[in-house]
């Protein structure tokens, strides 16, 4: 069971502090690419799965149905850990996208992210093998991390 917050709720989002593995990084000392949708896979548990969360049941049926990053600056393995914001972009019956902003540690919340990524998520029930509606719960939740085009800390 997941029990561990390791992040906040601020009003630009739920923040986490992901800490940077040595294998993260590549040849050029800078995060690999495809190690950070596993870095951003891992900053979603704490907001998303712990016990509690209204969104945990969604651990046992969960599918990435679409994923977007777009690099901006150089993360280095250094500046960890990283400080991932997430939010949600739209939201729907049976599924909501998930997005990021990702920034070296102790960077000002309010400079230019150097990732920007973005994830559909779809609840999914494993059983069934079908896709599943979520709850007024879960929707009430993930509304309240919902942001509007003038509260959005950083523009793409």
């Amino acid at each position: 069971m997941l029990n561990e917050d390791a992040g906040i709720a601020t009003a630009a989002g739920y923040v986490v502090k992901v800490p940077v593995r040595w294998s993260d990084m590549d040849v050029y000392q800078h995060i690999n690419h495809a190690r950070m949708v596993t870095l951003l896979e891992e900053a979603r548990i704490p907001w998303l799965f712990l016990d509690g969360r209204p969104t945990a049941p969604l651990r046992e049926g969960c599918l990435v149905a679409d994923l977007h990053v777009k690099y901006q600056a150089q993360l280095r393995h250094s500046e960890g850990p990283i400080e991932v914001t997430m939010y949600v972009e739209r939201l729907r019956a049976v599924d909501f996208t998930v997005g990021y902003e990702v920034r070296a540690a102790g960077a000002d919340p309010a400079s230019k992210p150097a990732v920007v990524a973005s994830t559909q998520l779809v609840a999914f029930d494993v059983a069934g093998q079908r896709i599943a509606r979520l709850s007024p719960e879960q929707k009430d939740y993930l509304n309240s991390f919902r942001r509007s085009d003038d509260t959005s800390a950083n523009p793409r």
